[in-house]
């Protein structure tokens, strides 16, 4: 069950999160998770808790100031009025929160869906100290896609019918990564947008969302291992 905590800006302030542990006392892989355009509800804690159960600390950090929504509108809103900048502003706050915490390795992953997804792409380019990034189904805005210098590895899950982040928004920046000898693992799926979304049977394709899921524990694990 995910605790409700609070993280430093570094510059300036605080944002909410949530925290999810393994049980036990050892030291464990960590990892952000960036919410979709609803902002952290229950699917995101749910995701946080299942992290955790498969021994991986995972923290829930909040890109919109304690506000959520289930309306679409309110989401198109606030994910408007959000900036990739400020945004990479709390990833960093909690990745240094995940790194000084008692329970952690010292190494920490990023990952996220759609809104989310595009802000694990960004903070694997931008912000130092992310060991791996594992983004469903988004894709930042080009000035936060550098692979000019060494990265960290990224697994991508991308859904082959997804009319909104269709396999040709993806490819370049996948070909970008590779081209400049990082490392970007594409794997997509027969399904569409938002297919881990468990809670909306309209999105939800189980079978993809499976091996999603099965791909990205054995990916962290590896990457991130003490």
């Amino acid at each position: 069950m995910s605790d409700e905590t609070t993280i430093a800006i570094p510059s300036g302030g605080d944002a909410r999160a949530f925290l999810s542990l393994p049980g036990g006392e050892a030291r464990v892989p960590a990892l952000l998770v960036v919410h979709e355009w609803w902002g952290i509800n229950d699917d995101i804690r749910a995701i946080c808790d299942r992290f955790a159960s498969e021994g991986i600390a995972a923290l829930a950090i909040d890109l919109y100031g304690g506000k959520s929504t289930a309306d679409p509108a309110e989401a198109m809103q606030l994910v408007t009025d959000m900036k990739t900048a400020d945004a990479m502003q709390v990833v960093a706050g909690g990745l240094a929160f995940l790194r000084a915490h008692p329970r952690c390795n010292g190494n920490v992953g990023v990952t996220g869906f759609c809104l989310g997804g595009a802000m694990a792409i960004a903070a694997a380019c931008t912000v130092p100290g992310v060991g791996a990034a594992v983004p469903f189904y988004g894709v930042p805005k080009a000035e936060f896609v550098d692979f000019t210098a060494p990265r960290p590895p990224i697994l991508g899950h991308y859904g082959a019918k997804d009319g909104s982040i269709p396999p040709e928004r993806v490819q370049p920046v996948v070909d970008q990564a590779n081209a400049s000898g990082n490392r970007f693992e594409l794997c997509m799926y027969d399904a569409g947008h938002a297919f881990m979304r468990a809670g909306d049977p309209n999105a939800y394709e189980p079978k993809s969302a499976a091996l999603a899921w099965e791909r990205t524990i054995a990916f962290l694990k590896k990457e991130l291992a003490g």
